[in-house]
């Protein structure tokens, strides 16, 4: 008890470090791998996979439970094998880890769509209106 105490108090506290993982009421409501998953996601995906700060790109692609239902294999080897822009993991992490992170991100909701920032007119373009 203190021991899932505990790592749901971690997983809160790397939420709070990484925004866009997930949601403290979404964290009370996993079970204990999808929290550990959380906790790998965090540390180890999150860097590519969720945006650090509001103004960081993405260097992977965002990752939720739309874009992983059905395929737990699929991704399973994605983490284990890697990809031409991402680095293996099957040394990394065992299998039950692995299974860890798959179960939790069956539980990500659908990131908000990010709206594009409107540009300032430059002083060029402002005379030019002038």
């Amino acid at each position: 008890m203190i021991r899932t105490q505990g790592l749901l108090l971690g997983s809160l506290i790397l939420l709070a470090a990484t925004p866009g993982v997930a949601s403290a009421q979404q964290a009370a409501a996993l079970t204990d791998s999808q929290l550990k998953g959380m906790q790998l996601f965090s540390q180890h995906c999150g860097v590519c996979h969720a945006k650090p700060t509001l103004l960081s790109p993405l260097f992977g692609p965002a990752l939720w439970k739309d874009k992983v239902a059905g395929k737990g294999a699929a991704v399973t080897e994605f983490i284990q094998k890697g990809t031409a822009r991402m680095p293996g993991f099957q040394y990394e992490f065992n299998t039950t880890q692995i299974a860890a992170i798959v179960d939790y991100l069956k539980t990500v909701p659908e990131p908000e769509p990010e709206t594009a920032p409107v540009p300032r007119p430059s002083a060029a373009s402002q005379r030019e209106a002038d």
